[in-house]
């Protein structure tokens, strides 16, 4: 079998297309072939409230191209998530019916705990240690999602209006992070944990830590790569660093969230899985179908 995941997130949208597997009651995927457009939706909804047209256009064709290359890959079943750029955007249910109703498509607007739930449903935890406690940290363009796990399972959790499109485009508030810090140290108290991170930068982070694979990124390695980044231009961190475009501007934002976070809850270390939301959406077709 042949399932699709579609994540439209305020950064870029992606889509993931595996092989599912059910042999000998184990269930697997392999991952076919994994596409990422930099649409940074975003921009627009931070701080115009409104998907522009072009941005619109360019949101159609992408997802145009996504269902003729399901079509090819003869996909039996997929599942496309918006989250907070057109959660926020005032025409953003609007984009998506015209979508769905002239592509033929079923694309849905996902609240912040149903995003973090199909995050989770990667079953990441699975391959770490259930005696300890672990603060999932996931950094998306337009919020972050902090769960707290204790003997494998989820104690508490909330998604908070800080992203890293959000940050560039000065559209983020004193309170929320002032909410975030009381949520962690008011959840964190005399817990002695380790941090989950996910998300394309984190990713990103712990390849330039030289981390060895497997193991967990230490808070001080995390805080020299991103000071590191940070003595480079933009210019410089796509010339010499050699980071995407789309990326070199947002790896920023993203490891100060990820730091400041640490630091509250006092985690030394921080695993990175490279699960996210696409996993997530095929563990989530899978749960529902095997």
């Amino acid at each position: 079998m042949k399932y699709a995941a579609i994540d439209i997130g305020s950064n870029a949208i992606r889509l993931l297309i595996a092989e599912v597997k059910n042999e000998h009651h184990i269930r697997s995927y392999k991952k076919t072939i994994l596409i990422r457009v930099p649409l940074r939706l975003g921009n627009d909804s931070f701080g115009k409230k409104k998907i522009s047209k072009p941005k619109a256009e360019d949101f159609f064709r992408t997802m145009q191209a996504f269902k003729n290359l399901m079509e090819v890959y003869k996909v039996e079943e997929y599942m496309a998530c918006a989250t907070s750029a057109m959660r926020e955007a005032k025409n953003g249910q609007e984009i998506i019916d015209k979508v769905n109703k002239k592509l033929d498509m079923n694309i849905e607007i996902v609240e912040g705990g149903k995003e973090a739930s199909i995050i989770y449903a990667s079953h990441f935890e699975e391959y770490l240690d259930k005696s300890k406690s672990y603060l999932y940290i996931d950094v998306g363009g337009g919020s972050t999602e902090l769960s707290l796990f204790s003997n494998g399972a989820i104690r508490q959790s909330k998604s908070f209006d800080i992203g890293t499109i959000r940050i560039l485009d000065k559209q983020d508030k004193a309170a929320t992070w002032d909410d975030m810090r009381s949520w962690v140290f008011r959840n964190t108290k005399n817990l002695k944990l380790s941090a989950i991170g996910t998300g394309g930068n984190i990713n990103k982070l712990y390849r330039l830590s030289e981390t060895q694979e497997g193991e967990a990124m230490t808070y001080e390695n995390l805080e020299h790569i991103a000071d590191y980044l940070k003595s480079f231009t933009l210019e410089q961190r796509i010339d010499v660093v050699g980071l995407n475009k789309d990326r070199a501007d947002v790896i920023i934002p993203a490891s100060d969230i990820f730091l400041s976070v640490m630091k509250w809850a006092e985690i030394e270390d921080i695993y990175v899985p490279r699960l996210g939301m696409v996993d997530g959406i095929i563990q989530t077709l899978m749960d529902k179908h095997l």
